[in-house]
């Protein structure tokens, strides 16, 4: 009796049908093939895994090598030279210690591919090590930096100074009388006297809370008062009247290096700052440590 259902099998004849991602390895093919990729073949004291993570980890390179005390001699000093990089933040000590560890790094790169450039001419390893530093440094070490300074602190200068500031402070966390850096606009306010002007020239701010918003600033001769409370007159502040800090918002009282060029009255400088003391929670950029690995950082 014949049966109902009989099984498929698969022909010996015929090959699997290709799935729906063969294309990219098809694609992946085609380019080492280009590019002569299919006929390099890697000297059996090294490995693609080796290469990575020797270029990703500064020193790491050396100590797959060997010598292992030497590779653990090269990450140490690219630890210390990557400590002495954020204590001295924005002073020359920094510059040099990134260079350094820079040179550190690619420097164990080229001796981990030692093997590969065994039987290379002088011109075509030395045209190799500037290869590896210029993508090093573009790849890893630039974009590093930039995440440092962009998101996590950054160095301001200040009067010859230079002062540490966290970016990752949140608005909420500042209070009357907490140091904050903010941003400044170029602006160009106020009546001309025989074509003088104020200038506001755009850069960081730096400077105290003195009055946060709903609280009232009111200015006499000498003195202010931030809620009853008396200080002692800053620099072109007004000598009458008052105002009500505004809803997210600061009152803090800029603190500028201010050039005279043409016939520009005091009042028409004050009437500026006073409306530059204004500073918007937008305008917020960080607020600088106290202390930065034990050094006090000298603030206004």
């Amino acid at each position: 009796m014949a049966q109902k259902v009989i099984a498929a099998e698969r022909s010996p004849y015929y090959p699997p049908r290709a799935r729906w991602y063969a294309v990219f390895f098809y694609f992946s093919h085609a380019i080492r093939r280009r590019l002569a990729l299919d006929r390099l073949a890697f000297p059996s004291q090294m490995t693609i895994p080796g290469l990575l993570a020797g270029f990703l980890v500064p020193g790491l390179a050396v100590y797959l090598r060997g010598p292992r005390i030497w590779g653990q001699a090269a990450m140490a000093a690219c630890l210390a030279l990557f400590l002495v990089f954020i204590i001295w933040l924005g002073y020359p000590a920094a510059n040099l210690a990134f260079g350094l560890m820079l040179s550190v790094h690619a420097t164990g790169v080229v001796y981990y591919c030692g093997p590969l450039l065994a039987y290379e001419p002088f011109r075509s390893r030395l045209s190799f090590t500037l290869l590896v530093l210029l993508v090093i440094g573009l790849l890893v070490y630039l974009p590093a930096r930039s995440v440092i300074q962009n998101y996590w602190l950054t160095p301001l200068r200040l009067n010859g100074q230079v002062v540490i500031v966290e970016l990752n402070a949140h608005v909420r966390d500042i209070h009357r009388g907490s140091l904050v850096a903010y941003q400044l606009h170029d602006d160009e306010r106020g009546e001309a006297h025989h074509g003088g002007a104020v200038r506001v020239r755009a850069g960081m701010g730096l400077g105290t809370v003195l009055a946060v918003a709903g609280d009232e600033v009111t200015f006499s001769t000498n003195l202010f008062s931030v809620n009853g409370v008396t200080h002692t007159n800053l620099s072109y502040m007004p000598v009458s009247g008052e105002l009500i800090v505004a809803e997210n918002h600061w009152f803090i009282w800029p603190s500028l290096d201010i050039s005279g060029h043409g016939n520009v009255g005091a009042g028409n400088i004050t009437a500026v700052m006073l409306d530059m003391a204004n500073v918007s929670e937008t305008q917020f950029y960080g607020k600088p440590f106290a202390r930065w690995f034990g050094r006090k950082q000298i603030l206004p």
